[in-house]
């Protein structure tokens, strides 16, 4: 069943994608809104309760709702995995933006693509040169990937294993999600926020994307350079600040033999790169490393996509041998 709900998911969000800025993203954002304006006073403790009720009480209610539909019917239930999977997997959600830069760079307008880059991830792209422009646009794909598609797969197999449904899907959402919009809100709104709920989020999450991360890097390496992949995640996963990230960019450098993490323009992607990280020269130009490969170019963007979907392919086989042997069983 967990095989036909993802499966009819994806082939569903191929066909009629999410638009950006649908009415289910500004849901979220209202509901977190809300959650931080009632029931965050500032105070320490109430950064655990703000984050329990704003990620732990959607996937709670989701649990519920499954567990009573499934009482009356199976069809029911499969038609709410697939629901929920439609709204939290998926490619569309963030490939219009890396399509658009491609096209982009493809023309030669270097300055659109600065521009697209900036809007999708918030940072200043304006002294980006080409080769880094390309770098960027492949860093920010393989973690989006990850996010929207591989991560949700995991904790939903999981969860879905244990009779709880698709509340899996939003815990990892919802916590993914709740990670970037405190962070954001202080960062970017210059807005008020509980520092103490910034960092439970950012912690929290990384301990939920524990064993997600390392689910995608080894899809990484079984569909790529196996041995190279291996090597990188071993040795170059340390370049970045956090080790999640680290290892999933580690591994897919090493799996397409190209150059990520390194040397960057002033002022870029700040929570990402070791050499932006909190008391480092903001003028520096220079950088732990990078990973060794080729300079990235852009016919290696259609390299990290034929990547991407490889790896979907092995673990729905996966889960497809799973399903099979369950039913056979």
């Amino acid at each position: 069943m967990n095989f036909f709900a993802v499966l009819l998911a994806l082939l569903c969000e191929q066909l009629k994608p999410l638009r950006h800025g649908n009415s289910v993203h500004h849901g979220v954002i209202g509901w977190v809104r809300w959650v931080g304006r009632n029931f965050d006073a500032g105070r320490e403790h109430h950064a655990t309760v703000v984050w329990g009720i704003t990620v732990m009480g959607p996937a709670v209610l989701t649990a519920v709702v499954y567990l009573t539909i499934s009482h009356f019917s199976l069809i029911l239930a499969l038609g709410l995995d697939m629901l929920v999977l439609y709204l939290t997997l998926g490619f569309r959600q963030f490939s219009h933006y890396f399509t658009d830069i491609r096209d982009a760079l493809e023309r030669g307008d270097d300055l659109e693509a600065r521009r697209l880059l900036s809007e999708w991830r918030h940072l200043d792209a304006s002294e980006l040169p080409r080769t880094e422009l390309v770098r960027h646009a492949i860093e920010h794909s393989l973690l989006a990937a990850h996010r929207h598609v591989f991560g949700v797969f995991f904790w939903f197999v999981v969860l879905s294993t244990l009779g709880l449904g698709p509340a899996g899907a939003v815990l990892y959402r919802m916590a993914e999600f709740a990670s970037r919009y405190w962070a954001f809100k202080s960062r970017t709104l210059d807005a008020p926020t509980n520092l103490r709920l910034m960092q439970l989020s950012r912690r929290l999450f990384g301990l939920i994307d524990y064993l997600p991360a390392r689910f995608t890097a080894i899809g990484f390496t079984i569909v790529g350079n196996f041995e190279e992949a291996v090597n990188g995640w071993r040795r170059d996963a340390g370049l970045w600040l956090h080790p999640n990230e680290g290892i999933i960019l580690a591994s897919a450098a090493g799996a397409l033999g190209l150059q990520l993490g390194g040397v960057a323009a002033p002022g870029i992607t700040p929570d990402r790169s070791k050499t932006f990280d909190a008391g480092v020269d903001a003028d520096s130009t220079l950088s732990d490393g990078s990973t060794p490969g080729q300079l990235p170019q852009l016919g290696h963007l259609q390299s990290v996509v034929g990547l991407i979907w490889r790896s979907v392919v092995l673990w729905m086989l996966l889960l497809a041998l799973l399903t099979l042997a369950n039913l056979v069983g």
